[in-house]
C-alpha cells in the first residue's frame, strides 16, 4: 500500500481535505488576538480601559481577544490598532 501523502506538505494535506482556508483563518485570528493582548499589556491598558478608548463595551473587547471568535470586523480591528498606536494592514499574497 502506497501512502499518497509521503513527500507532500501539511498544507497540501489540508488543502486536499478542504481545511486549509479554515485552519489559516483560525491561525490568523489567534495571532491577531495575541498581538492585541500584548500591545494592551505594553500600553498598560485593561480591557475596561481599552473599551472606553474604543467607545465600545468590555464584552466587545472580550470577543476581540477571543481567538475562537470569528465575528470581529475590520472596523473593530482598525479602531483597536489606532488606540494601540498601530495601523491595520491586510495583504493578499
Amino acid at each position: 500500500m502506497i501512502n499518497k501523502h509521503i513527500g507532500s506538505s501539511f498544507d497540501d494535506f489540508l488543502e486536499e481535505e478542504c481545511l486549509l482556508a479554515e485552519v489559516e483563518a483560525n491561525a490568523i485570528k489567534r495571532v491577531i488576538a495575541y498581538q492585541i493582548a500584548e500591545l494592551m499589556k505594553k500600553h498598560n491598558l485593561s480591557k475596561t480601559a481599552m473599551a472606553k478608548k474604543m467607545k465600545t463595551s468590555r464584552s466587545s473587547i472580550d470577543r476581540l481577544l477571543d481567538p475562537q471568535n470569528e465575528s470581529v470586523t475590520l472596523q473593530t480591528l482598525e479602531r483597536a490598532a489606532l488606540i494601540l498606536g498601530k495601523r491595520l494592514q491586510i495583504n493578499f499574497i
